[in-house]
């Protein structure tokens, strides 16, 4: 069949069309099911933190102590889970699997934080594809335990992404991990992608035809079915191979353990906790410098680059979709850098089928007349430390400092008109001779002092 391109603008948003409940706010993502360490900061606790990683590197292989060949994936069970019966059944057949093979299809263009669209999962005997579209809300309560169980094995590729998906959409957090990208480095291999790997052990020519794919398209037709599966069939196996040659390739490798090394670097993988983006609106806009044609800007054109990002920001998060989606940093360099001040001449620009600037034209036109006319000012340090290569991370620092400053400064006059406005209506009451004469009256600024003597100011 044709491929399937990255976006298929025909297709029905999936959070709309089943119902998901997902959280953009400018918040942090606090992993609500696991339990916070006990020093104040609340900081979550993976499971994973209560295991040495080298004590999964033993674990004991099926009778035949080598690797496993997998059936061909013509003659191997198959099944498409897209409901809860499905879900039981595949965690009926994980419960008696020591070890299974994981991989997900994600995508990232049509919501803001991301969407994982499937999940695959190979056994020695079967392979399953899920459809956490359809079952997205059920997914974590039927298999989550088995990819927490320390006594089973998890095989993934390039688990860096994945690790934190599982965590993002369906509270999965994953302990015992052996990530294949982690083995191929510490064997130094001549590359690290599984395509490589699966033509290197098993003889395969992987089809990265669907890669790319929009992989929320439903149905799933029959050659995306094909290459789903095929990350999964023979992960197990390759395993098995790369295990049994980090046992015996100590000397070779550079490692005392090398086994132990990729339990090591496994165990990191799974340690990673998923961040939601939280945008700032003094600093976010920083991270535009030196992508594509965002250096040398100057105060106006950054000016409109801060305005945009917190416009786009705001959109992304209530409509659900990708900034990338909404306004993609080139067009958004290119409104900078050509400040068009018009609603057609914005529109001629970016294009008509920006649905969401189409919608808020007049008001990102209003934007750049605030930017250029009101806010450039604030701009010009900023400008000149960036074009004069003062790094981001400094830059910003120093912005959060005048930021601290400014709310301390704020605190104080507020409380300062509080006092004034109480002293004030005190006179209103006991006349225009009284005075604040100790800490009964005000403990924290004023200082005792006779009732004749004059007014002062709170220091």
């Amino acid at each position: 069949m044709a491929s399937i391109p990255f976006h298929i603008p025909s297709i029905p948003k999936p959070q709309d069309t089943y119902n998901f409940l997902i959280d953009n706010s400018n918040s942090l993502f606090l992993h609500p099911s696991l339990p916070k360490s006990p020093d104040g900061l609340g900081r979550p606790i993976h499971p994973a933190e209560a295991y040495d990683p080298v004590s999964f590197a033993h674990y004991p292989l099926p009778a035949s102590l080598g690797p496993i060949k997998p059936p061909l994936m013509e003659s191997t069970p198959f099944k498409l889970v897209d409901d809860v019966a499905g879900l039981h059944y595949l965690a009926t057949k994980l419960a008696l699997a020591p070890e299974f093979a994981v991989d997900l299809e994600h995508n990232g263009y049509r919501s803001f934080q991301g969407l994982t669209c499937l999940m695959q999962i190979s056994t020695r005997s079967e392979d399953f594809v899920v459809d956490t579209l359809k079952v997205r809300a059920s997914v974590g309560e039927f298999l989550g335990k088995f990819f927490l169980d320390p006594s089973k094995k998890k095989v993934m590729h390039g688990a860096i992404n994945d690790i934190i998906w599982l965590q993002r959409d369906f509270g999965i957090y994953v302990v015992n991990l052996f990530d294949t990208m982690q083995a191929s480095r510490v064997m130094r291999l001549e590359r690290n992608s599984l395509a490589f790997l699966l033509k290197y052990f098993c003889g395969v020519d992987a089809n990265k035809e669907y890669q790319c794919s929009d992989w929320r398209l439903r149905p799933l037709p029959s050659d995306m079915v094909k290459y789903a599966r095929e990350d999964t069939h023979y992960l197990l196996y390759i395993h098995d191979v790369m295990r049994k040659e980090l046992v015996s390739g100590s000397k070779q490798l550079g490692f005392e353990d090398p086994l132990g090394e990729v339990c090591k670097r496994s165990h990191e993988v799974c340690l990673r906790m998923y961040k939601k983006e939280v945008f700032d609106k003094e600093t976010s806009y920083l991270f535009m410098h030196g992508l594509g044609d965002a250096d040398n800007l100057d105060a106006k054109q950054l000016a409109i680059v801060a305005g945009l990002f917190e416009w786009r920001d705001r959109v992304a998060r209530e409509e659900d979709e990708s900034t990338g989606y909404i306004l993609p940093n080139k067009q958004l360099l290119e409104i900078a850098k050509k400040k068009p001040l018009k609603a057609r001449e914005l529109l001629d620009l970016v294009g008509y089928s920006r649905t969401l600037v189409l919608r808020d034209v007049d008001q990102i036109v209003e934007i750049l007349w605030a930017a250029i006319c009101v806010h450039a000012p604030n701009f010009e340090k900023v400008a000149k430390d960036l074009n004069s290569g003062v790094p981001i991370s400094e830059i910003g620092a120093k912005i959060q400092e005048t930021k601290k400053m400014d709310q301390e400064h704020e605190k104080k006059m507020a409380f300062i008109d509080h006092q004034q406005e109480s002293e004030a209506s005190k006179r209103k009451v006991f006349g225009p001779t009284w005075r604040p004469i100790g800490p009964a009256h005000s403990p924290m600024l004023w200082v005792v002092r006779p009732m004749f003597a004059p007014s002062v100011s709170p220091a």
